[in-house]
């Protein structure tokens, strides 16, 4: 099975090589990433065009303009890929705080699924070790925000660490998506639950990053409270997809 994982990055110098040499070691010959770099200001960009010499065949770099978000470059990376030949195609952090290892365990996963994620909220799942009492509750408290509201069957719903069937995104509204922040995951997986997709959340320990600065900002956080409420309404009218409505869509 063809796998590309696509690998959003804004000023991950220090964590792109590292990663990429993680994920080309891992025991999945047919293994491929997408980085779609921001216009990093620290050369992140340049240094993954070196990279793909390195990976020649395996690493696609995609530059854009400016920092234009993660949901527009999830977005952007779907449609490049669903055009190719890529039979899953996956979701990951630059900074290590996926271990790349759970790859392998989302692809096994994929085989009884429609989209495997990695998950902080299901037994042997855990948060960074360091990290502080407020910052946990906060992360946990989001989860639980978002899935009451949304009523879904997913205990980690914020979380970025995916792995989707081609078929699968290739039968979602991917046009109508206008989540730019880390509400994006959630107007994902909400859309695949109202079309009926079926989820297996594998569990991983969500890792502090190991270099750089985090993204994350009080205007993302607000997005994401706000615009949870406007996904009912959104998206009220889509309905399950039958199975030969799913083949159909690829």
């Amino acid at each position: 099975m063809k796998i590309t994982l696509i690998i959003p990055t804004y000023n991950e110098i220090e964590n792109l090589p590292h990663l990429l040499q993680a994920l080309f070691a891992l025991p999945l010959a047919d293994l491929h990433a997408l980085v779609i770099d921001d216009n990093s200001r620290d050369g992140t960009g340049q240094l993954a065009d070196q990279l793909t010499r390195s990976y020649r065949g395996r690493l696609e770099v995609l530059h854009r303009p400016g920092k234009l978000g993660l949901g527009s470059a999830y977005i952007q990376g779907f449609t490049r890929l669903l055009a190719g030949d890529s039979e899953a195609i996956g979701q990951m952090d630059a900074d290590f705080s996926h271990e790349p290892a759970k790859v392998v365990e989302l692809a096994q996963a994929l085989q009884g699924c429609d989209m495997a994620l990695g998950s902080r909220y299901v037994p042997g799942g855990s948060l960074d070790k360091d990290w502080p009492f407020w910052r946990k509750g906060l992360s946990g408290f989001g989860n639980l925000y978002a899935r009451s509201i949304l009523r879904l069957p997913v205990r980690d719903i914020t979380g970025g660490f995916r792995l989707w069937r081609r078929e699968t995104l290739a039968a979602m509204p991917l046009d109508q998506v206008r989540s730019n922040g880390y509400i994006f995951q959630v107007e994902m997986a909400y859309i695949a639950h109202k079309l009926g997709f079926r989820f297996t959340e594998v569990p991983i320990y969500f890792a502090e990053r190991r270099y750089g600065q985090s993204k994350m900002s009080l205007r993302i956080q607000l997005e994401a409270a706000l615009r949870v409420w406007s996904l009912l309404g959104q998206y009220r009218d889509l309905k399950p997809l039958s199975a030969s409505a799913k083949r159909a869509a690829d």
